[in-house]
C-alpha cells in the first residue's frame, strides 16, 4: 500500500466546496451537520507517519486529530495502529471516509436531497474506539481507497502517548513479540529474595541480537508499558535519560540513582519518595532472582522485552509476591566470664541474639569490633537500656534486680561481613581485655624516616602491659584490601613469624607520659610497609591497634 497526498488533497477540496454548496440549497439535517463537522476534522488534522512511532501530547479535555491514507493497491490491504498511553486513560477511535460510490439518479428534487442526506451520513463512520491505558492495537483490512481519522482525547490531565501505523505487515514488526502466555511466574520468595520466570519472546528466538529482557520493580504498582514506566518515575521527581530508561544509559545517571553492574547484569536503582524502583536488564535471560528486598514488603514486577536498535518494547502481564518475614534469630545464651565471638554475614544473616540472665545486680558487657560495622541493642526485661553503633572496645555497666533478663541483638550494618567478640560477667575488677589507651592509632614520623628505617609511636596506659610490633611489605594496590579486611580480634598467631620485629612491656602512671616510641630498621628503600601493633592484657586476649602504612624514602 502507498500513500496519494495527491489523491488526499484534490478530492477533499472539491468535497468541503460540494458540502457547502449542498448546505445553502436545501435545509440542514443533523446527518449533513455530522458529515460537514467530520471534513472539518479531516481537514485540521495532521498526517500520520506510516512504519514510524509518533509521539503525540496531549493537552486536557482538547482533541488531537491524525489522518492517513490506503489507496487501493490490490484486492485486500492491511494495516495496523498501535497506541500507547504513557500516563493516565485517554480516548481514542478511528473514523473512515469512503468516496461515494458515483453521482446520484436522476429524479425529483427533494429525492435527491433526501438521498444525498443519506449518502453523507454512510461516507464517515466510526471503526473502532477505545477508553482505557491499555497498549491497544487495531488490525484493519481495507479493499478500496478510505481516508481514515484517528482523534485523541485525555479527560484526566496533560499527557503523552504513543502512535504506530504499519501499512506494511510482511517485512517484520517494530514490537517485540509476546509469547502466547505472557504471564510472569513467581518460582521462589524469600524475606529478601523474589525468582521470576516467563515465557521466551519468539522475537528472541528469532533475533537474539538487540533484543534484551528488562525487568522493573518497584512498591506501588503494575506498569502496562515500559512509556507508562517511565512516566511515573519522572513524576516523583527523577530525571531519567532521554534514550530508553531500561537499556543501556549509565552515563546520565542522576544523584538519587544508583547503578549496579555484575555478572553482565545492568541495574539502576532510583530513589523515589514511594519506595526504591529498580530497573535490570539481564539479556536475554528469562529467570531472574530479585536480591536486596525488604522482608514482608509487597512488590509488584514489570517484565519488558525490548529492541535496543528501536527503543521499541512490549510488556509482559506484570505480577506481584510478598517478601517472607524475617526469621526469628537464634538465642545464644551468655554465661559468666565466657567470650563469644559472633560473625555475621551482611547478606544472608544481619542479626543475631545473645540473652544473659543477671545472678548479680551490676552487670557488665564487653564488646570487641573485630570486623566491619555492627549495632548492638541491648533490653533489659523487654526495656531498652543501650543502643549505639560499636568501636573498638566497648564497655557497659548496668544496674538492675537479681534474675533480671538481658538481650543483646546485633546487627550488622553494611553488606560485608562484620564480626564482635561479646563478654557478660559481674566483676568488671577482673576483666579479661587489657585497660585501653585514649587512643588506638599508630603515629610515624615523617622527618625520622630513611630510606633503611621508621619512627612509629602508640600510646601505652597505667597497666604494665605486653606490646608487639610487626611489619609487612605490600604492594600499592593491596593498601585499602589490608586496611579494610584487618581483623582487629586476631592475635600475632595469624601473623608469619618472619614480620614480627619486637615484643616489648611497658606503663606509666602518668597518662602524659605512657607514650612509646620504636624505630624499625633493615627495611628497603623507597617500600610500603604495613605496621602492627599488638596490647596483651593479663588473660592473654590481645587487641590490634589501627594499622598504619609507611613508604620509607626512595633517596637518603
Amino acid at each position: 500500500l502507498k500513500m496519494s497526498w495527491f489523491w488526499l488533497y484534490l478530492p477533499l477540496h472539491l468535497l468541503m466546496a460540494s458540502c457547502l454548496c449542498h448546505s445553502v440549497k436545501a435545509p440542514t439535517t443533523s446527518s449533513q451537520q455530522s458529515f460537514k463537522s467530520n471534513l472539518f476534522n479531516f481537514y485540521h488534522s495532521l498526517i500520520l507517519a506510516d512504519g514510524k512511532e509518533t509521539t503525540i501530547h496531549l493537552l486536557k479535555d482538547i482533541p488531537k486529530r491524525y489522518y492517513f491514507v490506503l489507496e487501493e493497491g490490490r484486492a485486500l490491504a492491511p494495516f495496523s495502529i498501535t497506541v500507547t498511553p504513557c500516563d493516565v486513560p485517554i480516548e481514542w477511535s478511528i473514523l473512515v471516509y469512503k468516496p461515494p460510490p458515483g453521482k446520484a439518479a436522476p429524479g425529483d428534487h427533494d429525492t435527491q436531497e433526501v438521498s444525498k442526506s443519506h449518502k453523507a451520513s454512510s461516507m464517515v463512520s466510526t471503526i473502532f474506539n477505545y477508553k482505557g491505558n491499555s497498549v491497544e492495537t487495531y488490525m484493519g483490512m481495507s479493499s478500496h481507497s478510505a481516508l481514515y481519522l484517528l482523534e485523541f482525547l485525555s479527560t484526566e490531565r496533560d499527557t503523552h502517548i504513543t502512535v504506530y501505523l504499519t501499512t506494511d505487515t510482511t517485512s517484520g514488526h517494530l514490537y517485540p513479540e509476546l509469547p502466547g502466555d505472557p504471564r510472569i511466574d513467581v518460582i521462589g520468595i524469600g524475606p529478601t529474595t523474589v525468582t521470576l520466570a516467563w515465557k521466551h519472546s519468539p522475537s528472541v528466538l528469532q533475533h537474539s541480537e538487540g533484543i534484551q529482557y528488562c525487568l522493573l520493580v518497584n512498591e506501588k504498582h503494575n506498569y502496562k508499558s515500559l512509556c507508562a514506566a517511565e512516566t511515573a518515575i519522572r513524576a516523583s521527581g527523577m530525571k531519567l535519560p532521554p534514550t530508553v530508561a531500561l537499556s543501556l544509559s549509565p552515563y546520565l545517571l542522576e544523584p538519587q540513582q544508583v547503578m549496579i553492574l555484575s555478572n553482565s547484569e545492568l541495574s539502576i536503582i532510583n530513589k523515589v519518595s514511594s519506595g526504591e524502583v529498580r530497573q535490570v536488564c539481564m539479556g536475554t535471560k528469562n529467570t531472574y532472582t530479585v536480591p536486596n528486598l525488604s522482608p514482608s514488603t509487597q512488590y509488584y514486577f514489570d517484565v519488558f522485552i525490548v529492541n535496543l536498535l528501536t527503543n521499541a518494547s512490549a510488556a509482559y502481564t506484570g505480577t506481584f509476591a510478598r517478601t517472607l518475614e524475617e526469621p526469628e534469630p537464634k538465642v545464644t545464651e551468655l554465661k559468666d566470664g565466657k567470650v563469644i565471638h559472633v560473625v555475621l554475614d551482611g547478606k544472608k544473616q544481619k542479626f543475631y541474639s545473645l540473652q544473659y540472665q543477671a545472678r548479680h545486680k551490676k552487670i557488665h558487657f564487653t564488646f570487641q569490633l573485630c570486623q566491619g560495622q555492627i549495632r548492638v541493642h541491648i533490653t533489659r526485661n523487654g526495656k531498652t537500656v543501650a543502643s549505639e553503633n560499636l568501636s573498638g572496645l566497648r564497655y557497659f555497666s548496668l544496674k538492675g534486680k537479681l534474675l533480671d533478663t538481658y538481650s543483646v541483638q546485633l546487627r550488622s550494618t553494611e553488606e560485608s561481613n562484620s564480626s564482635v567478640k561479646v563478654l557478660a560477667s559481674p566483676h568488671f575488677h577482673k576483666p579479661l581485655f587489657p585497660l585501653l589507651p585514649e587512643s588506638l592509632k599508630i603515629k610515624s614520623f615523617s622527618k625520622l624516616r630513611t630510606c633503611r628505617s621508621v619512627t612509629i609511636a602508640w600510646l601505652g596506659t597505667q597497666e604494665e602491659s605486653k606490646y608487639c610490633v610487626y611489619r609487612k611489605r605490600i604492594e600499592e594496590d593491596q593498601i585499602w584490601r589490608e586496611l579494610q579486611s584487618a581483623d582487629r580480634c586476631s592475635g600475632p598467631e595469624s601473623r608469619h613469624k618472619s614480620e614480627k620485629v619486637l615484643c616489648k612491656y611497658f606503663y606509666d602512671l602518668n597518662l602524659q607520659r605512657a607514650v612509646t616510641t620504636e624505630t624499625i630498621k633493615g627495611l628497603e628503600a623507597g617500600t610500603l610497609y604495613l605496621f602492627d601493633v599488638y596490647l596483651f592484657g593479663p588473660s592473654g586476649i590481645p587487641v590490634r591497634y589501627h594499622s598504619k602504612v609507611v613508604r620509607t624514602r626512595k633517596k637518603c
